[in-house]
């Protein structure tokens, strides 16, 4: 039904900057909410920022004030501005959508998962 595209990331020095892409694409109705979560090694996937259609957001407190959350309805592409990058922000970067379906005229709604990007902050 739908596919997630990201993009950004790499290797960042600590202090620098990096933004991350996410581009939802198929065979929906409409996108709910999109996001980026992110796993460190031997953790759970946690939450970094998410943003509505209607454009609110919410944030991890751990990048409240260094992280920017943005979105693009009209090109179903999520941004997530990252500066003052520390070392603790290393890990796996995953965008989600919560989007909304139909089928047999029934409605659905369903989450999906991008393949998740990785970003290194070298101290």
């Amino acid at each position: 039904q739908v596919q997630l595209v990201e993009s950004g990331g790499g290797l960042v020095q600590a202090g620098g900057a990096t933004r991350l892409s996410c581009v939802a694409s198929g065979s929906f109705f409409s996108i709910n909410s999109m996001g980026w979560y992110r796993q460190h090694p031997g953790k759970q996937r946690e939450l970094v920022a998410l943003i509505t259609n209607g454009g609110s957001t919410n944030y991890a407190d751990s990048v409240k004030g260094r992280f920017t959350i943005s979105g693009d309805n009209a090109k179903n592409t999520v941004y997530l501005q990252m500066n003052s990058l520390k070392s603790e922000d290393t890990a796996v970067y995953y965008c989600a959508t919560e989007y909304t379906y139909y089928a047999d005229n029934t409605k659905y709604v369903s989450n999906y998962w991008g393949q998740g990007t990785q970003v290194t902050v070298s101290s």
